[in-house]
């Protein structure tokens, strides 16, 4: 910037650099998404197009920003966590949420049609906000993934409850609401296999558990095109090629398996 009488509004700017050492996790959550789904007819309880939707912005997002450890996703929501030595724009919380957001939101858009019915148009633009919040330890970053994990079991039980029972128990949305105050989880699987024949630990861990995205080494399959040095001809020859690639999972990150399994998550300090 050149000086001029006029550099003195830069004292007006605040500096916002993550604390070092610790893990950062950058959230998204849709804006006022009850109505979007309504306007652009999301299948309830659970919308696969617009849940694999997100899925492909998440993926974007790690795409482009390598340092994104892994990531997790449920309903209109993802999880991003930065590892704890990066220096991604600095640490500055402002840059690291804004650009992600951006990023993410416009995916959206630009993915739109791959992944939801063409007989409904986006009819306005989808709106994200983001926070940025910072977790000493691996056990405080355990329990935060944890904790939105649980959020989804919770959630998805709920709403499978509530819509069974508008959709197939005749059921207006209060009645559904009413019927469902104060149950406990153990009642909500028991309605639903006791009324609808629903087992729902036999539903899709996709809608149970959230995805998953996590870097994994991955062997490929190429095909070359190799040329002898006695023949201008050229013949097909497949190799096989290993690369770093964006895997989705569908599974339990509570309980010690996934981090005995993917240990390389909490010690990629490097």
């Amino acid at each position: 910037m050149a000086n001029s009488r006029f550099e003195y509004v830069r004292q007006f700017e605040k500096e916002d650099a993550c604390l070092p050492n610790c893990w950062i996790v950058v959230r998204i959550d849709g804006r006022g998404f009850h109505k979007f789904s309504d306007e652009h007819k999301f299948e309830k309880p659970n919308d696969e197009g617009a849940l694999l939707l997100m899925n492909k912005c998440a993926e974007c997002v790690m795409n482009e920003f390598k340092d994104i450890v892994i990531a997790y996703g449920v309903s209109d929501e993802y999880s991003f966590v930065f590892r704890k030595q990066t220096t991604q724009f600095s640490r500055r919380a402002s840059k690291l949420m804004s650009n992600l957001v951006s990023l993410f939101a416009s995916c959206y858009v630009f993915h739109w049609k791959e992944y939801i019915n063409q007989d409904v148009p986006l009819k306005y633009p989808p709106a994200f906000d983001a926070r940025a919040v910072l977790y000493p330890s691996n056990q405080n970053l355990r329990d935060y993934l944890s904790w939105r994990q649980a959020d989804c079991h919770i959630n998805n039980l709920y709403n499978t409850c509530f819509w069974k029972l508008v959709q197939e128990g005749n059921c207006s949305h209060a009645e559904a609401e009413e019927r469902l105050k104060g149950t406990l989880s153990s009642d909500k699987n028991e309605l639903l296999f006791s009324q609808f024949h629903v087992n729902y630990n036999q539903l899709e861990e996709f809608y149970r558990k959230g995805t998953i995205l996590i870097w994994k080494k991955v062997d490929e399959e190429i095909i070359k095109l190799c040329r002898s040095k006695d023949s201008a001809e050229e013949t097909e020859r497949t190799v096989i090629r290993t690369r770093r690639k964006v895997v989705h999972l569908h599974t339990d990150l509570i309980g010690d398996e996934f981090w005995q399994e993917n240990h390389e998550i909490l010690g990629s300090l490097n």
